[in-house]
């Protein structure tokens, strides 16, 4: 084969004190930046006070962590992890799932939107144009980490991979581009379409959709469900999309084209405790110590740089042969 990209990017940024930075942390670090920095220069719009887009860029934050945490768990680790009860919250161990995230991310925003009584719908408007960028250099850090391959192919610009065989697919790269086209997309529904939700309606839709059609590209693991657990869930969430969209048009004759709601009365905004930007420039620094890789896949990878032996102390052995 004369052709094609062979991998030999190395997925970990520097150790610290025996710590591993991974580049797939960072797309995570990088993509809650964003999001603060998105929702920053849009509180005005939204009415939040800075101390609030603390509040909701961190439970976005830790809703997409535990939310993508415990898809991966639930669906493709459960063998491993019921008898490793204690690694379940050991997420430098790697294994994160991205419709968890959007699960994650959907649960956090309403918390948030319950606790300070602010339109949930308006806020998943605004919330699905970083998100999407957010998913879209997430899949960035699955190329580097190598963790994700697509089918054999002999395209030119297939890749080698340092674990699989054969050049494959760079598919995490296609569903990254498709990830990033939506934001432009969005950005547009949300400044000609004013009914509440029609962004994000349209979101879920057009993120599930097309990735039908890109995971026919990967090479996809199958442990409960027949057509791998990430193609059944795009599946799901197509339906789910078709299903908003279809109570959004009804939602928009009655709308028509009003505008949407706006309050005259300024916010007032005393500024954040100190404790908020501690608390999320903490969790972007722990954000940097997630690999991708299952937790299985990152012993035989990794070998001594396997960050399960960091905190050997603390955790049990892993035995990679119990699936």
């Amino acid at each position: 084969m004369g052709h094609g990209f062979v991998h030999h990017i190395d997925p970990v940024i520097a150790s610290i004190g025996g710590i591993h930075l991974w580049w797939y942390g960072l797309s995570y670090s990088l993509g809650f930046l964003n999001l603060y920095g998105y929702l920053r220069r849009a509180r005005h719009h939204l009415r939040l006070t800075l101390a609030e887009v603390y509040s909701l860029t961190t439970s976005i934050a830790i809703g997409v962590l535990a939310g993508g945490r415990a898809i991966e768990i639930a669906f493709d680790e459960w063998p491993f992890y019921r008898e490793h009860l204690l690694l379940i919250p050991a997420f430098w161990l790697g294994g994160m799932a991205t419709h968890g995230l959007l699960v994650g991310a959907a649960a956090g925003t309403a918390v948030f939107s319950r606790l300070h009584r602010k339109p949930f719908r308006a806020l998943a408007d605004t919330l699905v144009i970083p998100g999407a960028f957010l998913l879209g250099v997430g899949r960035i850090g699955n190329f580097i980490d190598g963790a994700i391959v697509g089918a054999v192919t002999d395209v030119v610009w297939g890749v080698q991979f340092p674990y699989a065989e054969g050049l494959r697919h760079p598919v995490v790269l296609y569903d990254g581009a498709k990830n990033i086209l939506l934001v432009p997309y969005l950005l547009w529904v949300r400044r000609t379409n004013p009914t509440p939700g029609a962004t994000a309606a349209r979101f879920v839709f057009w993120y599930a959709f097309p990735r039908i059609f890109i995971d026919l590209f990967r090479d996809y693991p199958t442990h409960r469900l027949a057509l791998g657990t990430g193609q059944t869930l795009n599946i799901v969430m197509m339906i789910v999309g078709v299903v908003l969209l279809a109570r959004l048009q009804e939602r928009e004759r009655l709308v028509g084209r009003a505008s949407r709601e706006t309050a005259s009365r300024p916010v007032v905004d005393l500024g954040p405790p100190l404790w908020q930007p501690f608390a999320l420039a903490s969790l972007l620094a722990f954000c940097l110590t997630i690999p991708s890789n299952w937790t299985q896949d990152v012993p035989a990878r990794y070998g001594t740089r396997h960050p399960g032996l960091v905190y050997s102390r603390i955790y049990p052995p892993i035995d990679t042969s119990v699936r």
